[in-house]
């Protein structure tokens, strides 16, 4: 005797069935052209309290739904005439037959009539009609080979934070040289060397290089002596050094304030008159320069200070020579930092703009799905009848015969289940294979009915379920149920809308099921998910 049995994790599911009511089908012609419209109208007749659900499909049959037109609805003596039209088409010519489909009626269903339609070939005139050659195929985007560009993109932001960093710094400590000098004297000798080491006036530069000569003497003199040389006059600087050397008790000779007098004044023409004195004379200026400067700092009395006083006194001063190679450290990194920041984020906000905010997200941070896509995949032959599937991963053995009831479990004679991820992670994939113990009548329908009952028995909540026939590349045929549910996270108390596609074929001894379901809307996984249903092979049940 042949038994009923329904699949997947519970087998057992219940269909009540009611008496029929009539349901009228219709098609405008029975015969039409490749590519053509046949319109199929379904009708019913239902009280006004009646809840009526035709299905939402892409296909029926072999024909496709190019357009599902609005219901319309009239009402008569009380009761409500709903007609339901869709516009089907088929691209090969032939016979074909539209199968019965589901309607629901206060949650009872009720199935349309069968038709058969012809899809009659177009005659093309290839005398009149010009013939083109196939379009050469077109390379695809290939969004890996973008990736030289992002390590690129990043050595060059890294390098221009290293060298904004090396110009700060070389600057600072530029800075921090003349800042650190011990007395007024060696920061004069230094920047007088520092000065012929540029050899401006040799370059031609003879106006540049009397204005830092002066500024030299000027600088120490104000440092030094403790009169405004920066700011006064070449007249009103030598007859402030004259009343301060009065002033100061320096032993300083007639002929140095003299020499210094003539040189300040020899720059004062070359600055203002644009005067060019021979190269003998620069070096002469540069000469009385320097021994001027000397000559006051050895006629400055020197004060002897308390042994402790030096002392603290230079400790204090090496104590704020670190306080500010620190505070130039730190500023150094910190403007480094922000350099190599705000790159960063503006390269990023250009790809955005260019690309867009996913792209820049799945190529930079990464994407689970969008990895699995691009990985290595693997060809596979899994349970018994068995299945031939292409997957991103390998399908890890699982038992699923504890979860079945007892009465179901006693007509199995052989369950293998196969899967990757878990039901709570974004992608997951389940292949599961049956073999009977008897010959067995199957009602893939039922057994589908019975497997998303399961199904929402684990938590799936809100589904929404879509049926079609499906036929693998070998013509072996089947049922397909695609849709949406929520997945409840009850630790986090958030809800993730989920799709899911489901496979059932059924031959004599045993019955083969895919499952998979992921995020809605990841592009990735509907990808995986489109190529995994694509490389399905059956094979036959061994007696």
């Amino acid at each position: 005797m042949k038994k009923q049995l329904y699949l997947l994790l519970l087998l057992l599911s219940t269909a009540v069935f009611a008496q029929q009511k009539q349901v009228v089908t219709s098609i405008d012609t029975i015969k039409n052209k490749i590519g053509a419209e046949f319109k199929l109208s379904i009708k019913t007749t239902v009280d006004t309290s009646s809840k009526v659900i035709f299905p939402n499909l892409k296909n029926i049959g072999a024909l496709e739904i190019i357009q599902s037109y609005p219901i319309d609805t009239i009402k008569t003596d009380g009761r409500y005439e709903l007609i339901k039209k869709y516009g089907l088409t088929q691209f090969d010519s032939g016979r074909y037959v539209i199968p019965s489909i589901k309607i629901f009626i206060d949650s009872k269903p009720y199935m349309t009539d069968s038709l058969l339609v012809e899809v009659a070939n177009v005659q093309v005139d290839t005398l009149k009609q010009k013939m083109f050659d196939i379009k050469d195929i077109a390379p695809a985007d290939n969004s890996i080979g973008d990736w030289w560009k992002y390590l690129l993109i990043i050595a060059l932001v890294v390098g221009i934070g290293v060298l904004i960093y090396w110009v700060i710094k070389k600057r600072q400590q530029k800075k921090l040289q003349e800042e650190i000098y011990k007395t007024p004297i060696e920061k004069a000798t230094s920047l007088l060397d520092t000065l012929e080491k540029k050899e401006l006036w040799q370059k031609g530069e003879v106006k540049a290089y009397y204005s830092e000569l002066t500024d030299i003497a000027r600088n120490y003199i104000e440092e030094a002596i403790e009169i405004p040389a920066m700011e006064s006059t070449t007249s009103e600087l030598i007859q402030g050094l004259r009343a301060a050397s009065v002033k100061k008790k320096m032993t300083l000779s007639q002929e140095t304030i003299e020499n210094l007098e003539r040189v300040l004044k020899q720059a004062d023409l070359v600055k203002f008159a644009k005067s060019k004195p021979l190269d003998f004379e620069i070096t002469e200026d540069r000469n009385k320069i320097q021994k001027a400067i000397l000559t006051l700092d050895n006629s400055i009395p020197v004060e002897v200070p308390v042994e402790e006083d030096t002392l603290l006194n230079e400790a204090q001063r090496q104590k704020q020579i670190q306080i500010q190679l620190q505070k130039k450290r730190n500023k150094r990194i910190v403007t480094a930092v922000a350099s190599v920041v705000f790159l960063v984020v503006a390269v990023t906000t250009f790809f955005i703009v260019l690309k867009g905010f996913d792209y820049v997200k799945d190529n930079i941070f990464g994407h689970p799905t969008k990895e699995l896509l691009e990985g290595e995949w693997v060809k596979s032959d899994y349970g018994n009848p068995g299945i031939i599937i292409e997957t991103p991963k390998v399908l890890k053995r699982v038992d699923l015969t504890k979860t079945l009831p007892r009465n179901g479990m006693a007509l199995i004679k052989e369950m293998q289940s196969f899967a990757y991820g878990s039901v709570v992670d974004p992608f997951y994939l389940m292949v599961s294979t049956l073999k009977y113990k008897q010959e067995t009548e199957i009602d893939l329908a039922k057994s589908m009915d019975g497997a998303l009952q399961s199904f929402e028995a684990q938590g799936a909540q809100n589904m929404i379920v879509k049926q079609e026939d499906f036929e693998t590349k070998e013509g072996i045929k089947g049922l397909k149920a695609y849709g949406t549910f929520s997945q409840i996270d009850d630790d986090n108390k958030t809800s993730v809308k989920m799709y899911y596609e489901a496979l059932l074929f059924s031959q004599e001894g045993g019955l083969q099921q895919i499952l998979l379901f992921h995020e809605e809307g990841d592009t990735y996984a509907n990808e995986i998910s489109e190529r995994v249903l694509n490389s399905v092979e059956l094979k036959q049940a061994n007696k």
